[in-house]
């Protein structure tokens, strides 16, 4: 069988973006036209890293529906569709369930529970869960039996400084998490390597490890100096629009793995 490939499944942006969900930070105007061309800048950086991009339609009724990453979390073995924590944000999931159901067998998250993909961060079999405004505890425990029949372990982690789990961690490598402290409870995630972020940049630890090479907002320039040093791969790509509406890298894709040859996305 020939190696998997990457596919990143990405929604354009909506003309309504400036009307996004916020709860950490104050409403800032968007310049659409901007965060236009930031998005396209980002689909292309991750075709030139060579994975296969799929651009979904972008849908106005949802302003945040570029946030892809938040409808869904897909392992190699099972899509799981998000129950996902703000109401304005639930018809996003339908459209990502019609591009997923091609490619893995579909589990669903239902209500009361609550789950945002963002708060998912899966490491190897271990997955972390944020325990935060928008999952609850009854998400991660529909999250934990959908994966468990595959050997993923399910903990969650208190996230209190910031919206999603993955705005304060995410991982290098499989054995080394980038992580700001202040925003999360760290204490369960003993077993990996942790880098802090620099102090001054607290947004600098959402970062999209891309087949061996890390993808950055470049606006984080001590932080992402501290990554080369340690060897990494770091690619630097602008998101300073999606920054105001609680966003990052991570938040605009997800990634996973095509075993099939299926062909590459447009």
């Amino acid at each position: 069988m020939p190696p998997p490939r990457t596919r990143a499944l990405t929604r354009d942006v909506a003309p309504s973006l400036a009307h996004c969900e916020l709860s950490f930070l104050q409403r800032q105007p968007i310049d659409l036209e901007r965060a236009v061309a930031q998005h396209r800048a980002y689909c292309d950086t991750l075709a030139a890293l060579g994975l296969a991009v799929v651009r979904l339609p972008a849908d106005a009724a949802f302003p945040d529906c570029c946030f892809v990453e938040d409808t869904a979390v897909v392992v190699d073995e099972i899509a799981v569709l998000a129950s996902m924590g703000a109401p304005s944000r639930r018809g996003e999931v339908a459209a990502v369930e019609s591009a997923l159901a091609a490619e893995r067998p579909i589990a669903r998250i239902a209500p009361p529970a609550r789950l945002d993909g963002g708060d998912v961060l899966v490491v190897g079999r271990r997955v972390f869960v944020g325990a935060s405004a928008r999952t609850n505890a009854a998400g991660a425990a529909a999250l934990a039996g959908a994966l468990q029949p595959f050997g993923y372990g399910v903990t969650r982690v208190a996230v209190t400084g910031c919206l999603h789990l993955k705005s304060a961690v995410t991982a290098l490598d499989p054995e080394t998490l980038l992580v700001n402290p202040d925003w999360i409870d760290v204490a369960p995630l003993s077993g990996h390597d942790l880098v802090g972020v620099d102090p001054g940049e607290a947004a600098a630890a959402n970062v999209l490890a891309v087949d061996g090479r890390i993808l950055a907002h470049g606006g984080f320039p001590r932080t992402l100096a501290r990554l080369e040093v340690l060897g990494y791969d770091v690619h630097r790509v602008d998101v300073s629009e999606f920054l105001k509406a609680e966003g990052g890298v991570t938040c605009k894709s997800i990634l996973y793995a095509v075993f099939d040859g299926s062909p590459a996305g447009v």
